[in-house]
């Protein structure tokens, strides 16, 4: 069985700015900042940000599952602003779906707005749709709303 959701959150900083954080290390600090106690923590094991790079998610307490996962970035692309990242080890992996891929495209809406689009993809046993029911955007989605409202707060305040 194949699965996939999407969500789309308007920001409202160009596609450039947003594209500097999704595109780099930078995310995974941000979240760190300012959502440890919803997103988790995110540590950086080996890489520069780019395709390759491996980083470490630890849940909060009291998550569902193994509690972290680490992920692959296995795409890095800065001209079309797209990110893609393979869950390796934990997370959903963990539970059966394999491939779970995530996926960020950064969309310009107009010179002072842009769109995060958020995706997750996943392969799953027909015996496993249970488990699968369980998938959410929500976390992705609480990230790119965080994030947009930083980068606003922070260019208002430039």
């Amino acid at each position: 069985m194949h699965g996939h959701l999407s969500q789309d959150t308007q920001v409202g900083v160009p596609a450039a700015v947003v594209w500097d954080v999704y595109g780099s290390l930078e995310l995974g600090r941000l979240v760190d900042k300012l959502l440890p106690d919803v997103a988790g923590r995110v540590q950086v094991i080996e890489g520069d940000g780019g395709v390759g790079t491996i980083v470490k998610v630890t849940f909060p307490p009291g998550s569902p599952g193994s509690g972290y996962m680490i992920e692959r970035f296995t795409k890095v692309d800065d001209e079309n602003r797209v990110k893609e990242i393979e869950v390796i080890e934990g997370g959903y992996k963990d539970l059966g779906l394999d491939p779970f891929r995530v996926r960020f495209e950064i969309l310009e809406k107009n010179s002072e707005s842009s769109i995060i689009r958020s995706s997750i993809e996943y392969e799953v046993d027909d015996k496993l749709a249970e488990v699968a029911s369980h998938v959410s955007i929500k976390p992705l989605e609480i990230v790119a709303e965080a994030i947009g409202k930083h980068l606003s707060e922070k260019k208002a305040t430039h």
